[in-house]
């Protein structure tokens, strides 16, 4: 079996991982020139280290690991006002043991399938065409999304908010905490972040720059590291979801299939099981079977269980009025 796999992120990798040991061909392509080393932190939990474990990886991910102590509510001077620090086999923290930054999780699964003999990687590569101008038959094709499905087939939910993403240099004074300021205004659900989600970088910067302005903590310093962040990165909150996952050899993976945003902090875990759970399916086949077969039977109720997001966790996250904040 040949596979054509776009994207070198979490689901790909791993998927190209399983099915290489299972006697697949795999072919891995990256329209970045280069790994992308930049995303926030992640969790992998449940099932998910399971995964890791087979693959042999946890030491790797555990090394790898953000040395968070946990998670606090502070106010506009940077006292705490609620703690939860890291607890193994509790949920009470925003932090786990198992978290990582997302561009070395996908270092790690990259360095893990690089040098195997039956995976090869494309970097600087989209899925329209070889750049060596080579066609090749694969059985199976991991796309973009919306190259594939038609429209109808695709429900984008949107949550009302946005994120955005970018480092600023450490100071001496800084914890290993992760320190949430709950801003006053709701200010990632104004509708002009809805323009902004779509200008380019000089214009969302400027736009983040007036709209922390007066945010109440460390706000010049935060304006001042976004010019020369590398990894500025602007986006919407939303949900994918899909009555089906592929259609003929085509099959979406990962968060291009349900991504359940980051206010469920199971985006990676589901792409590390469900790439999992399509190999184990795919290395059922007979000889000639199509791989349809395979695709019909991967599915996963979870993931609709945990793409179920409560109308008022929105309004917890980014509060309005003072006195909200005061009561969560």
């Amino acid at each position: 079996m040949r596979v054509l796999i776009s994207g070198v992120g979490i689901a790909g990798p791993t998927l190209a991982w399983f099915l290489a040991r299972a006697g697949a061909r795999i072919t891995v392509l990256e329209r970045s020139p280069a790994i992308v080393p930049h995303g926030q932190n992640v969790d992998i939990q449940g099932s998910a280290r399971k995964v890791v474990q087979f693959m042999g990886l946890d030491d790797e991910v555990r090394r790898r690991n953000t040395t968070e102590k946990g998670t606090q509510f502070v106010n506009r001077t940077g006292r705490s006002f609620a703690a939860f620090p890291v607890n193994e086999g509790s949920s009470a923290s925003l932090t786990s043991q198992y978290q990582i930054l997302r561009g070395d999780l996908a270092a790690v699964l990259h360095n893990a399938t690089k040098h195997h003999p039956n995976v090869s990687y494309l970097f600087g590569t989209t899925v329209r065409e070889l750049s060596s101008g080579d066609v090749n038959e694969y059985d199976l094709v991991s796309k973009l999304r919306r190259q594939v499905f038609p429209a109808e087939c695709v429900q984008v939910v949107d949550q009302g908010m946005y994120a955005v993403f970018w480092t600023i240099p450490r100071l001496p004074s800084d914890n290993d905490w992760w320190n949430i300021h709950l801003a006053l205004g709701s200010r990632t659900q104004r509708a002009a972040l809805h323009r902004a989600s779509r200008a380019d970088r000089p214009a969302q910067i400027a736009f983040m720059k007036a709209e922390l302005a007066d945010a109440g903590r460390q706000e010049a310093r935060l304006v001042d590291a976004m010019d020369g962040a590398p990894d500025f990165y602007f986006q919407p909150i939303q949900q994918i979801k899909m009555k089906r996952w592929s259609l003929g050899r085509v099959v979406c993976l990962g968060d291009a299939a349900w991504a359940p945003t980051p206010l469920t902090g199971m985006g990676t875990s589901l792409a590390l099981t469900g790439a999992y759970v399509l190999a184990a399916e795919l290395a059922r086949l007979g000889d000639g079977e199509h791989p349809a077969t395979a695709l019909d039977a991967f599915e996963s109720p979870f993931v609709e269980e945990i793409q179920e997001i409560p109308v008022f966790v929105p309004g917890i996250a980014h509060h309005e009025k003072a006195w909200t904040r005061a009561l969560f």
